[in-house]
């Protein structure tokens, strides 16, 4: 085994270690942030706050830390795949990036949700994250896992089945930011919807560790 061979390898490891890490997170961050009760009443949701400040800002936390380790993932994905200079390769950076805005913003209204001062600002907050979680299915999932599943069905990374289930997640998430764009409100299932793109990472990443040598043989028989 040469040199070459060797951080070929290592660099897969690595990414898929990084995919792995950043799904941990956010399970982690969904299991300790309980989110703000919606529909309860202004003292109710002040009460909420105070009650589960660490939680709730500890889960923000790994919520926003967790996928700067899956967007260093997809984008290992697109090197991988030699896409960095083709179109799908660009609209799958663009994607990452949208999605990690997005996230960004939902985090820093979960935040100003712990504020009791002004007494309205949890209740204002939660409705923003509302908002905000529209996006996710408008624009920011199917921006990043279309061009990604082109990417993958052009390449060898990863099975092509992958690839196909990428499309099928962007395809479902845009069809879902269509049909529910007239509720305010996602509805609680169609928003625990969002859970299935964990599961893809995760799966994503621990097969591109099972496949390294593989992939790092390529230009090496």
């Amino acid at each position: 085994m040469n040199r070459e061979f060797i951080s070929r390898r290592a660099f897969c490891l690595l990414s898929g270690i990084s995919g792995i890490l950043g799904v941990v997170m956010l399970v982690v961050s969904f299991s300790i942030n309980p989110g703000l009760p919606g529909d309860a009443p202004v003292p109710a949701l002040i009460q909420f706050a105070q009650q589960h400040h660490a939680g709730e800002l500890w889960g923000a936390w790994l919520q926003a830390v967790g996928p700067v380790f899956i967007v260093l993932f997809a984008f290992a994905l697109v090197h991988l795949a030699g896409a960095t200079q083709r179109l799908a390769g660009w609209m799958t950076i663009f994607g990452a990036t949208t999605l990690m805005t997005v996230n960004l913003i939902e985090i820093t209204f979960y935040i100003s949700g712990m504020f009791a001062i002004p007494d309205l600002m949890p209740a204002i907050s939660i409705k923003l994250v509302y908002a905000v979680q529209h996006l996710y299915f408008m624009v920011a999932a199917p921006a990043l896992f279309l061009p990604l599943g082109v990417v993958l069905l052009g390449s060898q990374v990863l099975p092509k089945v992958l690839g196909y289930f990428a499309l099928i997640l962007g395809c479902g998430f845009a069809a879902a930011g269509a049909i529910f764009m007239l509720t305010l409100r996602l509805p609680d299932a169609v928003a625990a919807a969002g859970s299935v793109q964990p599961i893809w990472w995760l799966a994503a990443a621990i097969t591109l560790m099972l496949r390294s040598k593989k992939i790092a043989s390529v230009d090496h028989p």
